[in-house]
């Protein structure tokens, strides 16, 4: 069966031209105005993404993604009309998977929707194991050595996978915005760095003299560990 796209979306318009453009590339697609009306479609079941935009009445969609983060592991794109790194990282840390800023163009929605889902499949019954953490990636779970549970944002998941698909592989700042994101970097694109940054902060005893995520210089960073798939 073609995946099931939801789009939640309170202009009526951008319902109407997304629900076209999906139904004509052979996905399965539905759309709703609000965050009720959001919970009312996923409560169906068989959605396998949500396209979600950032600015909606009522409950806006980073507390909706929030929320779906709390319940699911469903794969979300944030659409804004906010460009600025500082609304990009605060979309990634409420656990979207991608975000995309309008104006945006038809295909290169399409290929995001496409590199989310192909993650998402992935990534199925996987938990990778390294110097003691745990990364369950169909539960979206980071367990620490201690077996205590830690936070980890939809952006910080992303980025800590691409580390454990590439164990000991230098990964330059636009490898890892390709591997966890499916997009080329800016030149001003800082959000690897300040991913990076709030995964030491977790991973690391000293996140200033870091032993798993190491830096590069002129190259990028580095997890130094070894890695188990089961």
């Amino acid at each position: 069966m073609s995946p099931h796209i939801l789009i939640v979306d309170d202009d009526e318009e951008m319902r109407g031209l997304l629900l076209h453009l999906l139904t004509q590339e052979g996905f399965h697609a539905s759309a709703a105005a609000d965050g009720e009306a959001m919970r009312g479609a996923l409560a169906g079941g068989g959605v396998d993404l949500v396209v979600l935009d950032r600015m909606l009445p009522g409950e806006d969609g980073l507390s909706l993604c929030r929320a779906l983060r709390r319940t699911t592991a469903l794969p979300v794109i944030m659409l804004t009309a906010m460009g600025s790194e500082a609304d990009r990282v605060a979309g990634l840390d409420t656990g979207a998977d991608d975000y995309l800023a309008k104006p945006f163009g038809a295909r290169e929605l399409l290929a995001r929707i496409r590199a989310v889902l192909r993650r998402a499949g992935s990534t199925a019954e996987a938990v990778y194991r390294f110097a003691g953490w745990s990364l369950d990636t169909v539960q979206r779970v980071l367990r620490a050595p201690d077996g205590v549970l830690v936070d980890i944002t939809g952006g910080e998941f992303e980025l800590l996978l691409a580390f454990l698909r590439h164990p000991h592989q230098v990964l330059s700042r636009d490898q890892l915005l390709d591997l966890a994101r499916g997009r080329v970097s800016g030149p001003e694109d800082r959000t690897i760095d300040v991913q990076v940054g709030r995964l030491r902060r977790k991973l690391e005893t000293d996140a200033k003299n870091p032993d798993l995520l190491k830096t590069v210089r002129g190259g990028g960073y580095v997890l130094a560990a070894d890695v188990q798939r089961s």
